[in-house]
């Protein structure tokens, strides 16, 4: 759902029609948020004095305004604006439909990842940041269910 670098964020589960962005965190970790929060944070933001501002830098680390969006896995989720580097380093289209994995269960890993139809996967820490997201489906059941091959980045062999 978060990776293990997320938990000690303000945290919550993702809904259905929501639109998310890949954000990097206070904590250097890259996750999802809602573009919802992360606009009306950034407007707040601007309204502050420039002291204020000043003085919210200085403790980022300690501060974070908006919260990461935690997703269950096989959830799916629809990429857009995928950039060209992505695109052909994997294999990719503009827009594609993904699952969301989890790798391990293993403790202290970045785990979370998106499974692609075409079998890559990738995990969150590689998405670059501002790729927009819409989740289309929390549970992972489809009126028309397409197989993704999984293909198990430690040790090579789908799963």
């Amino acid at each position: 759902m978060c990776d293990y670098s997320l938990m000690s964020l303000p945290n919550r589960l993702a809904a259905e029609g929501e639109e998310l962005v890949v954000h990097r965190f206070p904590t250097g970790s890259i996750g999802f948020t809602s573009v919802a929060d992360l606009d009306r944070d950034t407007a707040t933001r601007q309204a502050r004095s420039f002291w204020q501002r000043l003085k919210d830098n200085l403790a980022y680390s300690e501060r974070c305004g908006v919260p990461a969006v935690c997703i269950p896995p096989a959830a799916r989720l629809l990429l857009r604006n995928i950039d060209a580097d992505m695109r052909e380093k994997h294999r990719l289209s503009a827009e594609e439909e993904v699952r969301f994995v989890q790798l391990s269960a293993d403790p202290h890993t970045y785990r979370d990842a998106l499974c692609f139809r075409n079998g890559a996967v990738l995990r969150l820490q590689q998405l670059p940041v501002g790729l927009r997201a819409i989740v289309l489906d929390l549970t992972g059941e489809s009126g028309e269910e397409q197989p993704f091959e999984v293909i198990d980045v430690l040790t090579g062999s789908f799963r």
